[in-house]
């Protein structure tokens, strides 16, 4: 009867993000607007916090060519979607991953989030369906979630889900001019 032994804690390392990143996608993730004229882009990023630099630099990436203003809200609500694909998916186990999906239009930018599933019991069940809710802002905080989803709410032009559990593809739309965003008042 073999004994398991336990795995000694491992030293932290860094490692440049360009190890992570495949050859011909580096333009992703360069910050730059040199490639402002992509109709869409999308890559699966592994759900480890420690990658969410990669995901910043893809999401500040694929609005470079927008003002500042623009770029920070995009990157808020991008972050957002990363966020509860982490903490509320199958995504957010060891060795989960979710997509992101820009797609870019003459009045602006859609982004979805497709993640692993749902982690409750409808998950493989593909006649259920159940959409997402923001929980309205000024809500007791008693809510186990809906709040970050009320941001997206209140600052996106347009937001959704595909309603599927089992493999949930949250979206929010930012036109250029933030009409519909809450952003200008808030």
């Amino acid at each position: 009867m073999s004994t398991l032994t336990a795995v000694p804690p491992m030293p932290e390392v860094t490692v440049p993000l360009g190890l992570l990143i495949p050859n011909g996608y580096e333009y992703y993730f360069n910050r730059r607007p040199d490639r402002p004229h992509f109709t869409r882009r999308a890559f699966e990023f592994r759900s480890e916090p420690v990658f969410l630099p990669l995901v910043h630099a893809f999401l500040n990436t694929c609005a470079a060519a927008q003002d500042e203003e623009y770029r920070y809200l995009f990157d808020l609500l991008g972050t957002e979607l990363v966020s509860n694909a982490i903490k509320h998916t199958r995504s957010g186990l060891p060795g989960g991953t979710y997509t992101l999906r820009a797609d870019r239009s003459a009045t602006g930018l859609t982004l979805s989030c497709r993640d692993d599933g749902a982690l409750g019991e409808h998950r493989h069940d593909h006649r259920y369906r159940s959409h997402l809710a923001a929980v309205p802002l000024g809500e007791p905080l008693t809510h186990q979630g809906g709040r970050g989803l009320a941001l997206v709410e209140t600052l996106a032009s347009a937001w959704g889900d595909n309603g599927m559990p089992r493999f949930r593809q949250v979206w929010f739309r930012l036109d250029y001019d933030l009409a519909g965003s809450a952003w200008p008042h808030a």
